[in-house]
């Protein structure tokens, strides 16, 4: 008689976020489908009200693929406060962590218990959950990997944080904004002022100063990323493993492009229905992230270009982590009478169905990495706008550093602009992308 080889199970914990959960899905089914000795992947869901709509598209993601579940946890009775997420998005999540382990420890500690048949074999974690590997991994005796949603240059950043925090116990300082770090993985030095803004903000440095060095406890560390893309960087981190860190591997580009539900179906056949009407390439598209957002002044100052420019546009439009009924809203009174014909304004849009739309010609984009893969991913052109408030604002890392600095393409604004003008260059300089 043959022995049946045992079954195989995983466990993943990403953040309550739209994005990292949707990317962490999409890992999960090529695990499955590149390795059969992976049987299942158990997802544990946390929730944040910055996220309202991540079940909704996890349920639908997975409808079809049985091998993956979703493990969903009880919503927390004492949340961070919203506040904590306006001021420091880091510390924000790091806090939703932490209050939600001893509901991790006891869902891990569940399924290790139920499972008779089959051996869970490893935690696969998000890397704002990498406290987890000692809270959780090692005290039930699990291996823990880290799931790198974003880029290996942000990885570069993360392990020289430790570094620099002995020898400056400090957060960095606008006034040296202009200073020229030797991060280890960058080709070129890079201005202090092109690292993430909450470096610059006590509460979100403080949780930087947390995580960084943690990345060294896991057993590897998976990047959403492509050696083509990064080759210096994943070739700096090959060399690390004589140094006792962690293997670094690149498993992108994982990009979630099927089976994405709608929170609101109507809302996605208005936009769509829209599109259909529209000349080809004509369209530019400004969309800010799951989680990227633009105060009213802002809103105003690309509302203005919008006009100026002339050009048509699908304008996804969001002035906080959590979505209002009405986005047109905040509008300049008779905007969308001046526009019409021309422009559509949402708050949510389907992203993905809408850069693989023919009418687009153009993305005006807070320069996530999810983004930035699906623009790849689909060949439109990019203007940028690393939006400050963002979870991870370290893509001005990317966008100056890799694009303009190392890989040779794009250019910059220059000077000094005042953030709400940098909406109306940037809608200024749009109607080029499609050119």
């Amino acid at each position: 008689m043959v022995e049946m080889a045992e079954k195989t199970e995983l466990i993943f914990i990403p953040v309550p976020s739209t994005g990292h959960l949707l990317v962490n899905i999409e890992f999960a089914k090529r695990l499955i489908n590149f390795d059969r000795r992976i049987n299942t992947i158990t997802i544990l869901q946390l929730h944040s009200p910055t996220s309202p709509n991540a079940a909704v598209f996890a349920k639908s993601l997975v409808a079809s693929h049985p091998q993956i579940r979703l493990h969903d946890l009880p919503v927390l009775d004492d949340p961070p406060p919203l506040d904590l997420f306006y001021r420091a998005p880091e510390a924000y999540i790091v806090q939703i962590i932490k209050r939600t382990t001893p509901l991790i420890k006891e869902a891990v500690s569940t399924i290790l218990e139920s499972r008779t048949n089959s051996r869970v074999a490893a935690l696969v974690l998000d890397f704002f959950c990498n406290s987890l590997i000692k809270d959780v991994g090692d005290e039930l005796h699990l291996p823990s990997y880290i799931f790198l949603t974003c880029n290996a240059r942000y990885l570069s950043m993360m392990k020289y944080l430790p570094d620099r925090h002995r020898r400056v116990a400090s957060k960095l300082d606008w006034s040296s904004g202009d200073e020229e770090l030797e991060i280890p993985g960058f080709i070129n030095p890079i201005p202090a002022k092109f690292l993430p803004s909450g470096l610059f903000k006590e509460e979100a440095y403080e949780a930087y100063v947390d995580l960084s060095p943690r990345f060294g406890d896991a057993k590897g560390i998976l990047v959403n990323s492509v050696a083509e893309i990064e080759d210096y960087t994943f070739g700096y981190f090959s060399q690390q493993r004589e140094e006792d860190y962690p293997p670094v591997y690149p498993v992108g580009p994982i990009l979630s492009l099927e089976d994405r539900a709608s929170p609101n179906e109507e809302e996605r056949d208005r936009i769509v229905r829209w599109l259909e009407e529209q000349p080809e390439c004509s369209v530019v598209f400004l969309c800010f992230g799951s989680r990227g957002s633009v105060d009213e002044v802002q809103v105003k100052e690309i509302a203005q270009a919008l006009e100026v420019v002339g050009c048509r546009f699908l304008w996804s439009i969001r002035t906080g982590p959590v979505e209002t009924s009405d986005p047109t809203g905040v509008l300049p009174e008779g905007f969308m009478g001046r526009v019409a014909g021309k422009g559509l304004v949402c708050g949510w849009a389907p992203q993905v169905e809408v850069l693989e739309h023919k009418a687009i010609g153009g993305f005006v984009s807070h320069c996530g990495w999810n983004s930035t893969l699906e623009s790849l991913w689909f060949g439109v052109p990019v203007a940028t706008w690393p939006i400050c408030n963002f979870l991870h604002d370290a893509y001005k890392t990317n966008i100056k550093n890799q694009c303009l600095e190392e890989i040779k393409v794009g250019s910059g604004l220059g000077g000094k602009i005042r953030p709400a003008r940098i909406g109306f260059l940037l809608l200024h300089r749009a109607p080029r992308l499609l050119d």
